[in-house]
């Protein structure tokens, strides 16, 4: 009992106590409330606005690009440490250049000199775009000022790239170096020996055979540019006043930097250590190549700039010329191809001769390979007198080029293939004049590749230099011996080849028609008319007639390419007629149609006339045909606007006019001196008088024609006139038709300087008539008769009044000058005549159905006449 109260005590006291910790029951998902103790950190303020208070913070009149930036902030931002900042700046860059140009012609310098630290970027992408940037903007803005101090601020830091720990960033300042010396290519020359060593140190290096393809093609691409760089600075020569001044600017501040023009011996020296890298580079990259039985565009270019790079290496040792395309000759540089250097070309590279995959290649595949063959059969030419080559390989060779020379499809090939097969044209001239079992197969192959030559430039002129080299004699040693019944027949045949040639390119490759003529103009001055050759080339005129001109029907005239070649080109083949041994008739009307072209030079057309001249004297043309030459020319030839119209046609009309009175005096002149003029003058007027004459002739209707042949008549005439009755007598029907036209379309309005114009022009048509009515006095008598009989025999009124109007004018414009008045005073009578014919037309209305106004002009006519008549120094003085 006692426990049981005592228990129930402590359960009360406890009761009365309280709870010290209660126990709160938590919904699950529910947040838990702050604890009590918590301290807020929760701080509001209100925003303070201050007006700026510097100067600097103001960007207004600076240059900014599309994000607000200066070029001052974007070149900072070109060394954040975070990449993605510095690309943005170089965008920036590059965007704030293309709209502000202005800015990096004002800063280049400290442009330069900070971007020059992202050459050794860590990241590739920034590389990249640094690139560009200098690709596109800056190297192509400063092209045209001095580049020289900003190439010396950048290269520095490109050698220190070629040498950085890291092999990627090598390759990149090698891309770098490239755009360098594509923009400046006196770089190279500049440092040649240190990019030589540097090219060496990354061909050794293993690791260039696991990079990248792309950089790797840079690279080896970047060494042919420079060697070609150096084979061009070779053939300029190294030390001339121009280069020496550029690499003074370049460097005054560099004394000790090693230059070219110090010698070819340290570049010999690099080039032997270069040589052995490259062919074991070359052979370890075909090794895979042929692993993997493929060869893409990237490995295929890489080893043919190996290849070439090899090539022109091999001759700047043999010769000490980097001159491509040049027969290499033993020099005393022979000793720089020592015997392990040509130990190790026949031992390493030209014992992979031919190229060929070890598995199944594609077709294009296939022609790659054999693009990479010619340039070693190439190599193998140039060193072929150093070294003795097994015959096997020898044979293989000459097979080789055999086989190449044939191919057709040289569209299918590629490029590459057909540049690699014009790099073998220059050395067939010297193999064909060596005795070899081959020259049979290798003539005929030669004879058959140029026949099939068609398209492009460079390779037909490449076949136009061989021909060259083989035909001409004393050109070279390699000229071929003509006495050969075979080799001459292949050499008749490359001539026949010319003018097909000539026509096929015409105006479409002037260049390649250039190299045609100046072959066969250097064929015409060495050849001897009475050898072979002097036969083929006469032959050779009839040829040509398309590439002048012909007119084959009546009517119909077709121009050849000579007309619209460039005058370079006109001027060369004007030249190859003087060395025909004879011109015969049809080449000169084929020379005929072509001088007819509106669009020819004049000075092209006189220098036509005085090379048939010069021909003519030394007895290679006909002295009828020579005249039968000039007196088409002046019959046919298009002039206009015709003299009539002329005022009347606008400003934009190129007139001839001028080309064809030049025509006229040249031909006149030439005429003038062929020989005796009575002679001549017997020849020229039959054939002349009958054209004026002939209702049909071209002349018929053409004023300025009639009037040059005229010309031609007077210039050879003399006084008295020696032209015969026959000639005077059917001259006397022709003059009146020709002053009519001449003086019925001259306008009789317009202001002082136009009319002028006209009168000197009317003067120019009619001084050959006054020149005839001078030397036959009875002559212009005649005239004037006509001029009668030709007014009463219109029937239409238009017609007299247009008449009697050109007949007034005529008479007028004599009797202004004063030598010609004596010859009016002698045709008084005659002029009489042709007034009493005008008097009955102004009075009678019988016949002529005629207008007021006509009437009018009749009459005006009439009376101005009349005048001219009887107040006029015509009236004669009395005794």
């Amino acid at each position: 009992m006692v426990n049981s109260k005592a228990q129930s005590k402590k359960q009360q006291k406890k009761q009365n106590r309280g709870v010290d910790f209660k126990k709160i029951r938590r919904k699950v998902g529910k947040k838990l409330p702050p604890p009590k103790n918590a301290t807020n950190t929760e701080i509001k303020s209100k925003a303070i606005i201050l007006p700026e208070q510097s100067v600097a913070a103001t960007k207004d009149g600076l240059a900014v690009n599309k994000k607000g930036l200066t070029l001052k902030e974007l070149l900072q931002q070109t060394s954040h440490h975070n990449p993605k900042v510095r690309r943005d700046a170089l965008h920036g860059i590059r965007d704030l250049f293309l709209n502000h140009p202005e800015e990096l012609s004002l800063h280049k310098y400290a442009i330069m000199e900070k971007l020059r630290e992202r050459i050794s970027d860590d990241d590739t992408v920034v590389r990249e775009v640094l690139y560009r940037l200098f690709k596109s903007v800056i190297f192509p803005a400063c092209k045209e000022d001095n580049q020289g101090p900003l190439v010396s601020l950048l290269m520095a830091y490109v050698f220190n790239a070629m040498t950085h720990l890291r092999f990627d960033l090598r390759l990149t300042a090698f891309k770098f170096f490239d755009l360098i010396i594509q923009f400046y290519p006196a770089t190279f020359l500049l440092h040649a020996e240190q990019i030589l060593q540097r090219y060496e140190d990354t061909l050794h290096n293993k690791l260039l055979i696991t990079s990248d393809w792309g950089s790797v093609k840079t690279v080896l691409a970047s060494l042919l540019r420079c060697l070609e760089l150096l084979s061009a600075n070779d053939r300029d020569g190294a030390s001339s006043d121009n280069n020496a001044d550029e690499r003074r600017l370049l460097h005054s501040f560099e004394p000790d930097l090693p230059t070219l023009s110090s010698g070819h011996s340290l570049v010999t020296a690099k080039l032997k250590g270069l040589l052995p890298n490259l062919i074991c580079f070359f052979k370890d990259l075909f090794s895979l190549v042929q692993s993997a039985a493929s060869l893409d565009m990237n490995s295929f270019e890489s080893m043919l700039s190996i290849l070439q790079s090899i090539d022109i290496a091999v001759r700047f040792l043999i010769s000490g010329s980097l001159s491509r395309n040049q027969n290499v000759q033993k020099s005393s540089h022979d000793v720089a191809l020592d015997g392990p250097l040509k130990a190790l070309i026949l031992r390493e590279l030209l014992s992979l001769f031919p190229l060929h995959s070890m598995g199944t290649m594609s077709g294009k595949d296939e022609e790659r390979l054999c693009t990479l063959n010619v340039v070693i059969a190439e190599i193998y030419l140039n060193i072929r007198e150093c070294i003795r080559p097994p015959t096997s390989l020898e044979e293989e060779i000459f097979g080789f080029v055999v086989r190449v020379l044939l191919e057709k499809n040289l569209e299918r090939r590629g490029r590459s293939f057909t540049e690699a097969k014009i790099s073998l044209l220059p050395f067939i001239p010297r193999l064909l004049s060596m005795t070899s079992s081959w020259r049979t197969d290798l003539l005929q192959a030669f004879s058959d590749a140029f026949n099939d030559c068609k398209g492009g430039n460079a390779l037909p002129i490449a076949f136009l230099a061989a021909v060259d080299e083989m035909i001409l004699p004393g050109r070279n040693h390699a000229c071929l011996d003509s006495c050969d019944p075979e080799v001459l027949n292949h050499q008749i045949s490359w001539m026949r080849e010319l003018p097909r040639l000539l026509s096929l390119q015409g105006e479409k490759n002037p260049s390649i028609s250039e190299a045609v003529l100046r072959l066969l103009l250097r064929l015409g001055q060495c050849t001897c008319s009475n050898s072979s050759f002097g036969l083929e080339y006469d032959n050779m005129q009839y040829l040509l007639l398309e590439f002048f001109g012909s007119c084959p029907d009546k009517g119909s005239t077709t121009y050849g390419p000579f007309v619209k070649l460039p005058p370079v080109c006109q001027e060369l083949a004007i030249c190859c007629l003087y060395y025909f041994s004879h011109l015969d008739l049809p080449l000169l009307k084929s020379l005929s149609v072509c001088c007819q072209w509106n669009g020819l030079e004049p000075t092209i057309l006189i220098r036509i006339i005085d090379v048939l001249d010069s021909s003519y004297v030394v007895g290679r043309i006909r002295v009828d045909h020579l005249i039968s030459f000039f007196i088409t020319l002046l019959s046919c030839y298009k002039v206009l606007p015709e003299f009539p119209s002329a005022v009347k046609t606008s400003e934009s009309t190129k007139s001839n006019h001028g080309t064809f009175m030049q025509l006229t005096r040249a031909v006149c002149s030439c005429l003038s001196r062929v020989g005796d003029r009575q002679t001549i003058l017997q020849i020229v007027q039959e054939m002349t008088v009958d054209i004026l004459i002939s209702p049909s002739s071209v002349v018929s209707t053409t004023l300025d024609n009639k009037c040059a042949l005229m010309r031609v008549l007077v210039t050879l005439d003399s006084k008295p006139t020696s032209l015969s009755e026959n000639s005077l007598s059917r001259l006397s029907s022709f003059l009146p038709h020709y002053l009519v036209h001449l003086f019925s379309h001259i306008p009789r309005d317009g202001n002082e300087a136009s009319l002028v114009d006209v009168n000197n022009s009317v003067r120019y048509y009619l001084t050959p008539c006054l020149f005839l009515f001078e030397r036959c006095d009875r002559l212009l008598n005649i005239v004037l008769d006509e001029m009668a009989s030709l007014i009463s025999s219109k029937n239409d009124a238009s017609d007299c009044s247009n008449i009697v109007r050109a007949i007034i004018s005529f008479l007028s414009l004599i009797n202004e000058d004063m030598k010609s008045r004596e010859m009016l005073r002698q045709s008084k009578s005659e002029i009489k005549h042709v007034l009493q014919t005008i008097y009955p037309l102004q009075s009678s209305d019988e016949e002529l159905k005629m207008t007021l106004h006509t009437r009018h002009e009749l009459r005006s006519s009439y009376l101005q006449l009349n005048k001219l008549l009887t107040d006029s120094p015509l009236e004669v003085p009395p005794k």
